[in-house]
């Protein structure tokens, strides 16, 4: 009864007029992300954090989360009609997709894209509601001892789900938790790396570091990209799948969302993994394999139940623990803190309005999605005539007046555009990132429970070993760094790092 009466109050909150509005504005802005290659959520996210800071909690976090999984379904559409990603979790959509486009069956897979997607929306929404309360219970039974080796595995999953080089996503990781530690000890009062600027006292605000190095960064690599301008002008038709097609895609439908919504938990997983596994899935239980890059409507339809499964179920560890599963739900607890709650399992029973109203926004936002997408794909194709030199001034000035308004701070606005220069020279050399931003923001919460551990074990550091779960955390962190380490992984990571 617990369940039903959280999804009532969660419904209460979600289907609030200005709730609804922001729902709607999250999802369209997330649509339309979607649409142009380039601008994932991650920037745009990013550059939204400022403006969220006038708005009520749940307001911000349901807009932000529309625009996260809003932007899974705008990319499936140029990815099956222009045969462009609009995110890097479309490109396996493009494969069968953009073939079924070609044949005349444009419209059949954009329904079953979108009807994939509020699918595996609508069950995630449910594996999410199921699981949040156990998950809770569980983590509000955790020490300082539990939270520090549980943190430790999400930094270590997410170098191991990384692309490309071990080294320098480590290298990442340990960058963002030095990064962290800037500023004023609390304990000791001494200053840490301030290096005599009174504006570090505080510690780099997260929010001109993750517009900088996300948003900014992407947008000025994006200019050096040549425009699409490939835009299909053929008419859609038969928008209204036949029976044989669902027939057909239900099955691919299903275990999608499953394996996705499975994936999406996993910390550092990523947006390609859900997707790409799924298509693999779907290709190796098939009775005609090689069907699969020739249109076969089950290519479409897994990996968009997947992506946008995967994309919802991330949210189960930050609701839950208060730990971001990707560098997204990074900027999602910047968003919380920005709001002043501090993310973890007491905002489950502290903040129930905000928590359940996020999760049953989910299911309106998918709702949403079904209804707008469809009849509007002209427009969204139509965007990707914009030039990106006239987006860039404009995207520009917006993240300089939002940073400058966090705390009305110059030093914030150069802080974001040295994050850029920097996030630029990463792109460029092949870096990915991600870990240095969950590093920035795991390394405070890292420090805080080491130190509380070992008040409470009196200086002993055994006790990560002598306790029973934090025993288990660190020997699946030490079996991810053998696996991580041997020459099978590091061989097949330099053969994908090589395509």
């Amino acid at each position: 009864m617990e369940l039903f009466d959280n999804l009532l109050l969660g419904l209460s909150t979600a289907l609030q007029f200005n709730n609804l509005l922001y729902c709607l504005i999250g999802v369209v802005i997330g649509t339309a992300i979607g649409v142009l290659p380039g601008i994932g959520p991650i920037p745009t996210i990013a550059l939204l954090l400022p403006f969220t800071f006038g708005l009520e909690p749940a307001s911000s976090l349901i807009m932000l989360a529309g625009i996260f999984y809003g932007a899974q379904y705008g990319g499936s559409t140029t990815a099956i009609l222009v045969n462009v990603p609009g995110e890097t979790s479309s490109v396996v959509t493009c494969l069968d997709g953009h073939e079924m486009a070609k044949q005349g069956r444009a419209g059949p897979a954009l329904a079953i894209a979108a009807i994939s997607s509020f699918f595996a929306g609508t069950v995630a929404t449910i594996i999410i509601a199921v699981l949040s309360l156990p998950l809770a219970d569980l983590a509000m039974r955790f020490t300082a001892v539990e939270y520090f080796s549980l943190l430790v595995l999400g930094l270590i999953a997410a170098v191991v789900l990384a692309h490309g080089s071990v080294m320098k996503s480590l290298a990442m990781v340990f960058l963002g938790l030095l990064l962290g530690v800037i500023g004023i000890d609390v304990n000791s009062g001494a200053a840490r790396m301030t290096f005599g600027v009174p504006s570090l006292a505080d510690g780099l605000d997260f929010v001109p570091v993750a517009m900088g190095m996300f948003g900014l960064a992407e947008i000025i690599a994006n200019l050096e990209r040549p425009s699409v301008q490939r835009v299909v002008s053929q008419k859609l038709h038969d928008l209204i799948p036949s029976r044989a097609d669902l027939k057909a895609a239900f099955p691919a439908m299903v275990r999608g969302t499953f394996l996705g919504s499975a994936l999406g938990v996993l910390p550092g997983g990523g947006a390609a993994l859900p997707p790409f596994s799924s298509y693999a899935l779907e290709k190796k239980l098939a009775k005609d394999p090689s069907r699969f890059g020739k249109g076969a409507i089950e290519g479409v339809a897994g990996p968009e139940a997947a992506n946008n499964a995967g994309a919802q179920t991330s949210f189960i560890p930050l609701l839950t623990l208060g730990i971001p599963a990707n560098a997204l739900m990074a900027l999602m607890i910047g968003a919380l803190m920005m709001q002043g709650i501090q993310p973890g399992p007491q905002v489950m029973t502290e903040q129930p309005e905000l928590v359940w109203g996020v999760i049953a926004s989910m299911w309106t936002g998918n709702l949403m999605l079904l209804v707008i997408n469809l009849p509007l794909v002209g427009l969204w194709v139509s965007m990707l005539k914009i030039p990106y030199r006239l987006l860039f001034p404009a995207i520009v000035l917006f993240c300089c007046i939002g940073t400058y308004g966090i705390s009305n701070s110059a030093f914030n606005v150069w802080l974001m555009l040295g994050c850029a220069v920097l996030g630029y020279f990463f792109i460029k050399v092949g870096v990915e990132p991600a870990p240095l931003l969950l590093g920035l923001v795991l390394g405070p919460q890292l420090e805080e429970n080491f130190r509380r551990a070992m008040q409470l074990s009196d200086g002993d550091p055994s006790v990560f070993l002598t306790r029973p779960i934090s025993a288990v955390l660190l020997g699946v962190v030490a079996l991810m760094l053998i696996a991580m380490l041997s020459p099978a992984v590091l061989r097949k990571r330099k053969e994908a790092l090589a395509e």
